[in-house]
This record gives C-alpha cells, structure tokens and sequence, in this order.
C-alpha cells in the first residue's frame, strides 16, 4: 500500500499474521521483507526508505533518526500499537533509531550487521573494511558533492563476498534478487541519501537504548567489520552480541530464523 505523509509517500509492505515485525532494509535494497523468514505467527511490516523504489518520495538530507518517526505513521495506520524491529546491514542502524526513539513501542530489536555511529569513540571506524567500501563511506564523510562525484565515477564496487555468504547467495538468501535490482531503478539518490546517513549524526545515543537488543555478526565481514557490532555491544545496556567465526556479511542471515524466535517472544 501507499501512505501519504503531507506532500510526500512510504510505500508500504504489510505480509502475514501475527506478531507485527517491522523490517528495515540494507543499503541499495527495497523494503519487501525477507522471504526466507516468512513464518506463520509474524506478521513481516516494512516500507522502502525515501527514494528506493520509485513509490517512496526522496527526503534529502535525511537523518538514520528519521526512520522511526516513518515507522510511527505506518504503526498508526495499520493499528499496530506495539511492535518488534529487525534490521540488516544499513537497517539495522534505522532499526535502532526505532529502538532508541520509540521505547513505548518497541519491544524488542535485531540488529545484523549494524554499523556503528561515524566517529564513534574508541572505534576505528575503517578497520578492516573492504577497499570499495571504505572508498564509498570515505566519500560520503567528504560531504554529498563528494560522494554523488564517486557514484558518477562509475568506480566499480566489489562487495568481496565470502564463500559462505556466496553459498547463502545460491541458498534461501537468493531472495536479495529480487531486492537488490530494483532498488535503484531512478540512479543512486537513495543509495547517497543512506551513506550521507551513515555518516553524519544519527539522531539519538544508542547508550539510551532500554529495550531488548541483539546484536548478529560474522566475524569475517568486510563490508561492515564486527567491531562495529562490539562496540554498540558495549554502549547499549544489557545488549546480547552473538558473533559467528565464519559468517561474512550475507551468511550471518543463516542465524536470522533463531534471532526472530528471540524478538517474537519478547
């Protein structure tokens, strides 16, 4: 379905009964949610972020924060008063915010392979990620001149996937096909308006964080490193970290089923 806020659109995915679990994308990724966790009881909400898609409107300059208050439209447009969040790769950082910013509505979040807030301290924040990524986030803290020059370059990205994540790819976790693709069917607008995200201030203190937080990753992923996951481990009270040695960043989803069944009863 389509909400109208004012003068701009969420497309909205509503799949399911049950449990509501609102799903946050990664980075460029479209909202259906995840298809291999479809499972009676859970009923999957999600939306594309402003820009994906053709049927969200674009929000430049948008904050990581921003998605909770688009979450709180949804939630009161389809009478849901309470809620789990599950996000993956650059949602999880949007699942968070929910997390953070909704603490009477949120019961329970997952986060799988979250960054970190840019400039955290006592984390290096580069440490170990692949050459393409690092390059793209570099150029996204050098401001959006910078990174809409670096997409234009036609500089090729090269996720340099793992082998268990190119198994998990030929596996269930095929469905990122159908996501990936379309995500940027009008060019990179939403893809910049993310990493600008990433980069800037989120919008609210994980360390406020009072509700029941897990935490995934593979501890050979290069495209977001599991320090980032450390060291929000650190910050948020009472947060579970559960880190896998032979994940990358696609095969710790392995492990997704299990984390849902772990925000489903809370």
């Amino acid at each position: 379905m389509d909400l109208q806020l004012g003068e701009r659109r969420l497309h909205v995915y509503d799949v399911g009964d049950g449990v509501p679990v609102f799903w946050h994308h990664g980075t460029p990724n479209l909202g259906l949610p995840p298809e291999p966790l479809y499972r009676p009881g859970v009923r999957w909400v999600s939306y594309d972020r402003p820009g994906y898609g053709r049927r969200s409107t674009a929000v430049p300059g948008r904050t990581v924060a921003s998605a909770a208050a688009d979450i709180s439209h949804i939630a009161d447009a389809l009478g849901i008063e309470k809620f789990a969040v599950f996000g993956h790769s650059g949602g999880a950082p949007h699942a968070l915010a929910c997390a953070a910013l909704l603490p009477d509505r949120v019961t329970a979040v997952v986060a799988g392979a979250s960054l970190a807030p840019f400039g955290a301290e006592g984390l290096d924040w580069f440490a170990g990620m692949i050459a393409s990524g690092e390059a793209s986030l570099r150029a996204a803290a050098a401001g959006r001149a910078a990174k809409e020059a670096h997409e234009a370059s036609g500089v090729p990205y090269d996720p340099e996937f793992t082998p268990a994540d190119l198994a998990a790819l030929d596996g269930p976790w095929s469905w990122f096909g159908k996501v990936v693709g379309p995500a940027l069917e009008d060019g990179p607008g939403p893809l910049i308006d993310d990493d600008l995200a990433y980069v800037t201030p989120w919008g609210f203190d994980a360390a406020s964080i009072r509700v029941p937080v897990l935490l995934l990753h593979g501890e050979r992923d290069g495209i977001v490193p599991a320090s980032h996951s450390r060291w929000l481990a650190s910050r948020i009270p009472g947060a579970e970290l559960r880190l896998t040695p032979d994940d990358g960043h696609i095969s710790v989803l392995n492990h997704a089923a299990a984390a849902l069944e772990w925000a489903v009863r809370r």
